[in-house]
């Protein structure tokens, strides 16, 4: 049986070669191969039915040696010459019929066959472990190991083929390299060109550092003059936004501060014109500030007098204008007053006759819708020593503007509450159109006068804002006066109507108390200018209460003089319980007299000295003191005469504990001595 010394690596199935890997696992001790190309040693014969093979040597994988194939056992060992003696196959021929085929690269096997023959070697392994493959397997293994460990230094034809199909690559990577070049003599002719035209852009850049220089100088020689005059140019030169703004622009708060910046320049160019009259540029500078200022002034006068006859418009709030278009651009009356003091005060008096008809006609209005209210009509009859039954016959005279009081007349029961009501508002006149409920003469009173106050106050603030840089405080005044005159006159003739016939001693009384709070409300306001009217209307209030109080104390001086002895026509005072002379419970006189004291004494509590109430109080107290006397002189009993006038005063006592103030206390203090006198 044929075995393989060696294989070569071109004699492998695939067409390259390798030389085979050492196999360590032989149990065969390893021995070099003859290096020469002498005979080949003998070697120890086999064991019969065995076969080996010997490792490859790594000194024999060069690929220019080729293996020769070993001889079988106990065959004649080749020739050095390498001929293969007559009888015996072709190596190859055995070869080939081993592998299976012929070889697959001829090349390999001719080279192979070329090659130095081996020599066998001395000793041959007796015992080869083949891991169980076959001898064409285990040949096969060892050719493709040889092969693996031998193509890093083997060219073989498929090289070539490789190489043909690259050619195309190669082509492509020489035509890249070529316009490469292209590229590169492009981009150095640009580089080329870039550094002259750097050459220029360095000389312009110099030339630009020399004009720089001398604009830097000039700069600097600028800034020192600017630094002189400057100053003096800015203070008499006005920007040309300002001008447009003047001449051309809306009236806004732009408009006032550019009016404010020609105020300022003009107060400049006029102190510089004392000092340097001779100044050419203030000569310049003087006629174009006049028409600049002449301009402002017409557009002003424009203004104030558009905005006033806005004010005529049918329903307009004059008081929105006043603080809208007067009070927030107040600034231009003042430089209008300044300029033209007799525009300034032209504009000024057309002011004066529209608000003065503005308000006479509003407040106009208003009476007459006051004047549709119920009132309850109090005459001659709601006094002390009447009998209300007859004014039931009068009930007519007073059908149209109110109604007859249904209700006592001198009780104040809620009418006090006008006083201390945190209500600052009036009734509105839409309101008091459609009122349909009965009320008091305090009333409209409080509503007139209260709107007025307050139309009053505000129209006296805006004066005082608006005129006061043009006018001074007595100035001020008179113009409110001739304002508010016709006004004040109406609300006068309002009073006067209220309380010309009545009898209501509390209903003018609580007028008189309004009038005084709203004194007050003026002095907190600082409104000086309406206290003419406040004491105009206290002169009409104060002699009809003191009237009033004359014509309770004069009935009850009549009623008084017609009870000597025995009842008369003042009897019917008296109800029927009491028609008697015996019966000593208090007289329906009495009930009155205490509810009337009670609401005087209940108004009057933070009163002083010098009002004529406490005179007049004492007065009705002396008169009802003699009336309740002279009714005792109808007891025959002196003990029942004193129960009657006791019972009186305890009356009168209880209607007035809950009073206050010092002609309160006073008053209570005296019928308490009055009922302590009579009650043993």
């Amino acid at each position: 049986m044929w075995g393989l010394d060696r294989i070569t690596s071109n004699s492998t199935l695939s067409g390259t070669t390798t030389p085979p890997p050492r196999r360590d696992y032989s149990p065969a001790p390893r021995r070099p191969y003859p290096s020469g190309p002498g005979p080949l040693p003998p070697r120890p014969g086999l064991l019969p039915r065995t076969s080996s093979l010997t490792i490859v040597s790594p000194n024999a994988s060069s690929p220019s040696r080729p293996s020769t194939p070993r001889a079988p056992n106990g065959s004649a060992r080749p020739r050095p010459n390498g001929t293969v003696p007559a009888g015996l196959p072709d190596p190859l021929q055995v070869l080939k019929s081993i592998m299976g085929g012929p070889p697959r690269n001829p090349v390999a096997v001719k080279a192979a066959a070329d090659a130095e023959v081996i020599s066998k070697p001395e000793e041959v392994e007796l015992d080869m472990d083949f891991g169980g493959l076959s001898l064409k397997d285990f040949a096969r293994e060892a050719a493709t190991e040889t092969r693996q460990s031998s193509s890093v230094h083997t060219y073989s034809p498929q090289s070539v083929e490789e190489f043909d199909l690259e050619k195309d690559k190669f082509e492509d990577l020489h035509q890249s390299i070529v316009a490469c070049d292209e590229v590169l003599k492009s981009v150095e002719m640009y580089l080329t060109n870039f550094q002259s035209d750097l050459g220029a852009v360095s000389a312009e850049i110099e030339s630009l550092q020399n004009r720089s220089f001398a604009l830097n100088t000039k700069l600097e020689n600028r800034k020192v003059v600017e630094k002189i005059l400057g100053p003096a140019i800015e203070d008499i030169s006005i920007a040309p936004a300002i001008i447009r703004k003047i001449a051309e622009g809306p009236v806004d708060d732009g408009f006032v501060r550019a009016l404010a910046e020609v105020e300022k320049r003009s107060k400049i160019v006029s102190a510089k014109m004392k000092d340097q009259p001779d100044l050419k540029a203030l000569e310049d500078i003087k006629p174009l500030l006049s028409d600049l200022i002449s301009r402002a002034t017409e557009r002003i006068r424009d203004y104030i007098v558009a905005q006033i006859k806005a004010i005529r418009s049918p329903s307009m709030n004059a008081q929105v204008i006043q603080q809208q278009a007067f009070l927030k651009y107040k600034d231009l009356y003042a430089f209008l007053g300044k300029h033209q003091p007799d525009l300034a005060s032209q504009i000024c008096q057309a002011y004066i006759f529209t608000m003065r008809w503005y308000y006479l006609n509003h407040f106009t209005r208003y009476r007459t819708s006051l004047e549709k209210l119920k009132l309850h009509v109090l005459d001659s009859y709601d006094v002390l020593g009447e009998d209300p039954n007859a004014k039931r016959a009068s009930a007519l005279l007073g059908a149209k503007r109110g109604v007859p009081s249904a209700y006592d007349a001198f009780a104040l029961g809620r009418r006090i509450d006008s006083l201390k009501t945190s209500t600052t508002s009036a009734l509105p006149a839409h309101l008091a159109e459609e009122e349909k409920q009965t009320h008091h003469l305090e009333m409209p009173f409080r509503s007139f006068n209260l709107a007025l106050i307050d139309n009053a106050s505000f129209e006296y603030t805006f004066l005082t804002s608006y005129f006061s840089p043009s006018q001074n405080h007595h100035a001020i005044l008179r113009t409110f006066a001739a304002i508010f005159e016709p006004t004040f006159a109406l609300g006068q003739a309002l009073t006067k109507q209220l309380v010309e016939n009545t009898t209501d001693t509390l209903g003018v009384l609580l007028c008189v108390r309004v009038n005084q709070h709203l004194a007050f409300e003026l002095q907190r306001r600082k409104v000086p200018a309406v206290e003419g009217y406040i004491n105009a209307t206290n002169m009409l209030l104060w002699p009809r209460f003191q009237r009033i109080l004359d014509l309770h104390c004069t009935s009850l001086q009549k009623l008084t003089s017609s009870l000597p002895t025995r009842p008369s026509t003042g009897a019917a005072l008296l109800s029927s319980a009491t028609a008697t002379a015996n019966s000593t419970a208090p007289t329906p006189l009495t009930q009155k007299f205490a509810n009337l004291l009670q609401g005087i004494l209940a108004l009057s509590s933070e009163a002083g000295d010098d009002e004529p109430v406490s005179v007049s109080v004492a007065r009705l107290r002396s008169e009802y003191e003699v009336y309740l006397n002279r009714m005792g002189k109808g007891f025959s009993d002196t003990r029942k005469k004193e129960r009657f006038l006791c019972n009186n005063y305890s009356l009168v006592c209880t209607i007035l504990a809950d009073v206050e103030g010092r002609l309160g206390e006073d008053s209570r203090g005296h019928f308490e001595k009055l009922r302590d006198s009579f009650d043993k």
